[in-house]
């Protein structure tokens, strides 16, 4: 008896012979859950834990998954909030930052115009008291030219009548005196 079952009753069956279960009196119980006879237990006992889980996670769990989110929902709020913050104080930097800079531009250009103006005035000045001073040399340098040029003349004049005294001696022989020379000469060539 090597593959033998007992089933309610008494008897041996011989398992050997296939895979059919013999249906005798014994073996009549359906498979409890599939059982009619125990739905309702089971659906009461499934609404009762169904009932226990719900307020179970309604009251303990949910409660804390709730907070976890909404502290969640809360940090992401604050995050968000702070950036706006420095994205507006960066903002505002930036447009402080490009007013300075436009004003650093505008003062830099007017310190610019106003060193010029200053540079333009002195470069006037002194290029008027050098014109000044050239003016005065070259008025004194003319009075120079204009004395040396008479006495030029007249150095002229008195080598004219001393050559004309020594032409006239070697060309006639006879000495004539330098105020005769000089009678002779242009009256325009004389002082």
């Amino acid at each position: 008896m090597a593959n033998t079952v007992t089933t309610g009753s008494d008897a041996p069956h011989d398992l050997s012979t296939g895979t059919e279960v013999p249906h005798d009196a014994g073996h009549a119980k359906a498979f409890p859950p599939l059982d009619p006879a125990h739905f309702a237990p089971q659906l009461f006992w499934l609404a009762l834990s169904f009932g226990a889980l719900y307020i179970i996670l309604s009251r303990v769990a949910l409660p804390r998954v709730s907070e976890v989110i909404e502290e969640r929902r809360d940090r992401i709020q604050r995050d968000f909030d702070a950036a706006e913050r420095l994205k507006d104080e960066t903002d505002k930097a930036l447009n402080g930052y490009e007013k300075a800079l436009a004003d650093a531009r505008s003062n830099a250009s007017s310190i610019a115009n106003k060193e010029r103006e200053v540079l333009n005035a002195e470069v006037a000045k002194e290029q008027a008291k050098v014109e000044d001073q050239i003016s005065a040399k070259l008025t004194e340098a003319e009075a120079r030219i204009a004395e040396t040029k008479t006495k030029a003349l007249q150095g002229v004049n008195t080598i004219a009548a001393d050559t004309a005294v020594a032409i006239v001696a070697k060309l006639v022989g006879d000495t004539v005196s330098a105020d005769e020379a000089k009678s002779a000469l242009p009256a325009n060539s004389q002082d």
